[in-house]
């Protein structure tokens, strides 16, 4: 017999309830606020919002099928299953938290917060799950390009948005960097890292970049099946070199980079604390992953 689908509820910890745990008390979080000029009325009141969206979506799953809640502290200890309908009740960037530990399940992204979200990835609200939970196997679901990064002992990450290579805490990394068609790493340099993104990262850290490279390769869509690189703040000197800063990946391109530091960090979607670390000799190759998102209406 085969089982149920499963609506496994993403959400993450709210401002409020940080505060809380951080401070002990309501009052004594609202002390502290009010020190720094800010009210913790409005906080609280975005806290039932988000708690009030995440019992709407509750309500409306259906009583025949099973149901999971999981943190977005916790996603890397949760195991996912086939037969999974992912709702993520949040913001954009949750949706690209959870995206790395997926492998094809449909995901409902629902706004906890309309007109504060820009709503890219959390497309939905709360009302409108039922609808989606019937169709989210059958209907129409945008297949988002991720990235990933592969290193030379198997290490694997893959991201949403984009991924980040270079030294912990952004200091000057040295390597060597190259591209498949010219046979591997081929160019010495020190910089404050590498980036290569999506274009659903287009909409974040990626374009500012491209935009401060005064444009270049036009940014890509969210479902093209290409990428966009640049290399922050390349460091031009006798040992190193400056002649590969930027550049785009199709489908089967790959970026090379063999680590000439004592040690080079890689992680993706600004989550640095789930990190592949990397050190001196080793070689990790970037592109397009094999996995998409299935990204729901």
């Amino acid at each position: 017999m085969s089982l149920a689908p499963r609506v496994v509820l993403v959400h993450r910890t709210s401002e409020y309830e940080e505060l809380v745990a951080r401070h002990g008390t309501h009052g004594q979080a609202a002390f502290f606020l009010s020190s720094r000029g800010r009210d913790i009325a409005e906080v609280a009141e975005r806290h039932q919002r988000a708690r009030a969206a995440l019992a709407e979506v509750v309500a409306a799953v259906p009583l025949t099928w099973r149901q999971a809640r999981v943190e977005r502290a916790d996603l890397d200890r949760f195991l996912f299953a086939p037969e999974d309908v992912v709702v993520v009740v949040g913001q954009d960037g949750l949706v690209a938290n959870v995206a790395k530990y997926l492998a094809g399940q449909p995901v409902v992204g629902i706004d906890a917060d309309p007109g504060r979200n820009p709503g890219v990835l959390v497309r939905h609200r709360p009302g409108n799950v039922k609808a989606l939970l019937g169709s989210a196997f059958t209907g129409t679901a945008d297949e988002l390009t991720m990235v990933e990064a592969v290193a030379d002992d198997t290490q694997r990450l893959v991201a949403l948005n984009e991924i980040y290579l270079g030294s912990a805490g952004h200091q000057t990394a040295r390597y060597r960097l190259g591209l498949d068609e010219y046979g591997g790493a081929v160019e010495p340099q020190a910089s404050s890292g590498v980036l290569v993104g999506t274009g659903t990262g287009a909409s974040g850290w990626l374009r500012s970049v491209w935009q401060e490279r005064g444009g270049g390769p036009a940014l890509p869509g969210p479902t093209d099946r290409r990428l966009l690189w640049f290399v922050r703040e390349a460091w031009p000197s006798p040992a190193t070199g400056t002649s590969l800063v930027a550049g785009e990946l199709g489908a089967d391109g790959r970026l090379c980079l063999t680590v000439e530091s004592d040690r080079l960090i890689v992680f993706g979607d600004g989550m640095e604390g789930d990190a592949v670390e990397l050190t001196w000799g080793q070689t990790v190759r970037v592109g397009v992953a094999g996995v998409r998102l299935r990204l729901v209406g």
